[in-house]
């Protein structure tokens, strides 16, 4: 029955594990891929073109990449602290 484990929860089946992921590579990648798109965008603005809207959103993607960057090394470093 589909509504079974709403009415009955002991026939639910198990939660899966979370699965530990690297986020570093992850926000690599994209922080990576922002400073390329604001590296277009420099040379785009260097040949005329109207870019300052574009410049400003990937140069805002590349300083929330690295922030984030900051926060994953800070909370892998207190998730090792609190496995020892």
């Amino acid at each position: 029955m589909r509504f079974a484990p709403i009415i009955d929860p002991s026939v639910r089946r198990p939660a899966p594990k979370p699965v530990r992921v690297d986020l570093r590579t992850v926000f690599l990648i994209g922080t990576g891929l922002w400073t390329l798109a604001l590296v277009v965008c420099l040379i785009l603005g260097a040949l005329e073109f109207d870019v300052e809207t574009a410049r400003t959103i990937c140069a805002s993607g590349v300083i929330v990449g690295v922030l984030m960057l900051i926060w994953e090394h800070l909370d892998r470093w207190d998730y090792r602290r609190l496995g020892q």
